[in-house]
């Protein structure tokens, strides 16, 4: 909740006197939210939410005389649907992606579920190899250093060997290698900021997961932050991991959200458990009429 006070209700708001706000514009704005920023309605109901219990404190206290977020209505459901990679695609992605740095980018995005702020805000002294841990404190928004996006996701992600083993070796390679550089660093900006997001997903994840056979359409929503529905779907369904494990490998603060948000209903678990019940019931394929 506070980065949605943090990142858009005091940008946009933070000037205005909350009397004169009109609910029109309160709308207008929220509207924009989806059709510019291209935040999910279910987002930007909860800031609607946010913004309205913050008039009615202010109510409380006498601040001011009026609510004008109660006149603003907003969608609560939202279509999108992440798409999930299976392991074998993401194998395959990691196949095609002959750039070192772009290359250790999706390894350690996808072994680590690492939001892509978090990833890309990582200096080589965040990786703490004797504790094999990986220390996540801030995520990289604006062009600069900012707080994680919640207080849960301030802490640690853990560095298996394997994943070790590979940042060592891009270590090796990268001309930025010192404790204070990027892990992943923009090589035409000579290390000074990490790289473009947005470029290297239009530029190269998007393409080579095309060609990786993961149906994506025009206009889908597809970058790094798959890779974190990915990792938490295969480690509920297929893995069978404990739920709080991975609540803890995502760093939310409800399990709640770990489950409803990233984790899929699993298609072949869903099936084996419907063939249960039909033989439980005795019910046989030769016994259709």
């Amino acid at each position: 909740m506070e980065h949605l006070v943090r990142d858009y209700l005091i940008d946009r708001w933070g000037q205005d006197i909350a009397e004169d706000i009109k609910p029109l514009a309160i709308q207008r704005w929220l509207k924009s939210l989806n059709t510019e920023s291209k935040l999910a309605w279910a987002t930007i109901a909860k800031m609607r939410g946010i913004m309205s219990r913050i008039y009615k404190v202010g109510i409380l206290h006498e601040r001011i005389t009026k609510n004008p977020v109660l006149a603003v209505e907003t969608r609560c459901k939202t279509t999108y649907r992440a798409i999930v990679l299976t392991p074998t695609q993401t194998f395959n992605i990691l196949k095609s992606l002959t750039n070192p740095l772009h290359h250790t980018l999706v390894l350690t995005c996808a072994a680590t579920a690492l939001r892509s702020s978090e990833i890309l805000a990582l200096r080589w002294e965040d990786i703490l190899w004797l504790e094999e841990q990986i220390r996540v404190s801030k995520r990289w928004i604006k062009g600069m250093d900012g707080e994680t996006k919640t207080e849960a996701s301030d802490g640690y992600v853990p560095l298996h060997p394997v994943l070790a083993n590979h940042l060592r070796w891009w270590r090796n390679q990268t001309p930025y290698r010192e404790d204070r550089d990027f892990v992943f660093p923009s090589l035409k900006a000579k290390g000074r900021v990490p790289l473009s997001s947005s470029v290297f997903v239009a530029d190269y994840l998007r393409p080579a997961a095309k060609a990786a056979g993961v149906q994506i359409h025009d206009g889908q929503r597809f970058g790094l932050h798959n890779l974190r529905h990915s990792l938490s779907n295969w480690l509920v369904n297929k893995a069978r991991v404990d739920p709080k494990t991975v609540q803890g490998i995502l760093r939310h603060s409800r399990i709640q959200t770990t489950l409803d948000l990233y984790t899929q209903n699993d298609g072949d678990e869903a099936r084996g458990a419907q063939g249960k019940y039909l033989k439980a019931m005795g019910v046989t394929a030769k016994m259709v009429q």
